[in-house]
């Protein structure tokens, strides 16, 4: 019985700090991301859309006070939409945008897309 203590108390802090790690790795990473686009240069080229997709994600939750059998829990989805370009050169882009733009393009749609690194500012026929 104390063996399983022993290895718990090594378990959980090492845990914890593997946690903590990763919640600061992802914060650090976020910012670098964002002070890397607020310095790039604004493009605006020639485009085309050749692509649409999203990614649904479900998040079950359990109800406040209620934690009887299947009526315990509720589910909520969000959905993040995204877009990608081809610009002249054959490259291709993939940009998040939000879900009322998403719902404006269309796959094949020509014009004008505006950037600054890898934030979607906007596309104009």
């Amino acid at each position: 019985m104390f063996a399983m203590f022993d290895i718990l108390s090594v378990i959980v802090p090492i845990m914890f700090i593997v946690v903590f790690g990763i919640i600061i790795f992802s914060i650090i990473q976020g910012i670098s991301t964002w002070h890397k686009n607020n310095n790039s240069p604004r493009l605006t080229v020639p485009a085309v859309i050749v692509a649409k997709r999203t990614d649904v994600s479900y998040h079950r939750h359990a109800n406040a006070g209620d934690m009887s059998g299947a009526h315990g829990f509720h589910t909520t989805s969000s959905t993040t939409y995204y877009v990608t370009f081809q610009v002249e050169s054959g490259d291709r882009m993939e940009f998040h945008v939000s879900g009322s733009e998403y719902g404006m393009l269309a796959e094949g749609d020509a014009g004008r897309l505006t950037f600054q690194g890898t934030r979607y500012l906007s596309f104009e026929r």
